[in-house]
């Protein structure tokens, strides 16, 4: 799917969908990561995740289209337009839209754990992101912290 196929597609969704027409740009931004799409407050432009119409189907793009869409009809009404707010979420169920995108299977990255242990008490404990162990010392003796290993 090209660019001119994602606007026309964005465009037919939004008459059909929303009874209104989308007169800002619909494009792919393969720079996205973590989300499957996203709306532009200032240019009013839709930006899509392209590794979610290889991975997942039409029907995936589809879903984050009217989701993106969603905020942008909301925006422009100068009703809530956030992920919170109560005109959002009504609109998301009346056009049947996802709340969230469904993960990517390429995406789901595995969090290495790293394991520190105190060299004068011997209590061990997990971290998620690495530290620097001579900033820190141990909150129960203020013994010295090492790292001990890092676990996948």
């Amino acid at each position: 799917m090209t660019n001119k196929e994602l606007q026309k597609l964005v465009e037919q969704l939004s008459l059909s969908h929303f009874y209104k027409p989308f007169l800002h740009q619909a494009s792919f931004n393969n720079r996205l990561r973590t989300t499957g799409g996203r709306y532009l407050l200032r240019s009013h432009d839709i930006e899509v995740n392209p590794r979610y119409l290889s991975e997942l189907g039409l029907n995936e793009i589809i879903g984050i289209i009217k989701h993106e869409l969603c905020h942008y009809h909301l925006h422009l009404e100068g009703k809530g337009y956030q992920h919170r707010d109560k005109d959002f979420r009504e609109l998301l169920e009346a056009v049947d839209a996802p709340r969230f995108c469904s993960p990517l299977e390429t995406q789901q990255i595995k969090s290495k754990v790293h394991l520190y242990q105190c060299s004068k008490c011997q209590l061990t404990f997990r971290r998620r992101r690495r530290m620097n162990t001579a900033r820190y010392i141990c909150g129960r003796c203020s013994g010295a912290i090492s790292h001990v290993k890092t676990i996948d």
